[in-house]
């Protein structure tokens, strides 16, 4: 996954527009969290109701944090959209909160998870600075990884 992250995604951004992805995020994932339980209390009855609000209750969490973000971005979205469009489901009154969210969660999906995230962490890109601790030949040479963030670890 974190390879094919690194490709959906060239950069993390963060200033300002990572701040709007987390915020983003943040609204996204504790609506859903939110939402989902109180759904889930509701209807402990019905089994195919309680999944869908389970997918909802674990991808809030997993889009807070920011893992696997455009996996549980467009995983909550169709699973929003479904609650919304379903015959079945409980929810028909309420169906515009759950378009809403679909929206939302996949415009976070296609945006990317942003630089304060669990997924800028773990599979951001890395910057390796190679330098020479001193001008000698054949001195020790130090390699120090910075992440986007710019936190080092040698």
């Amino acid at each position: 996954m974190g390879s094919s992250l690194q490709r959906l995604f060239s950069t993390f951004p963060d200033g300002w527009p990572g701040f709007g992805i987390l915020l983003l995020r943040l609204g996204a994932g504790t609506a859903l969290i939110c939402l989902g339980i109180s759904r889930f209390l509701a209807a402990l009855g019905e089994p195919v109701s309680a999944a869908g609000d389970l997918v909802a209750v674990i991808g809030g969490i997993f889009l807070l944090a920011g893992l696997w973000t455009p996996l549980m971005g467009a995983l909550v979205a169709m699973d929003e959209l479904w609650i919304a469009l379903s015959v079945y489901s409980s929810q028909r009154e309420g169906r515009w909160i759950h378009i809403l969210l679909a929206l939302l969660t996949a415009g976070v999906a296609m945006l990317g998870p942003g630089a304060w995230s669990l997924d800028a962490r773990l599979f951001g890109r890395k910057r390796f600075d190679i330098g020479s601790g001193s001008r000698k030949p054949y001195s020790k040479m130090v390699i120090t990884a910075h992440n986007d963030r710019g936190d080092s670890s040698s």
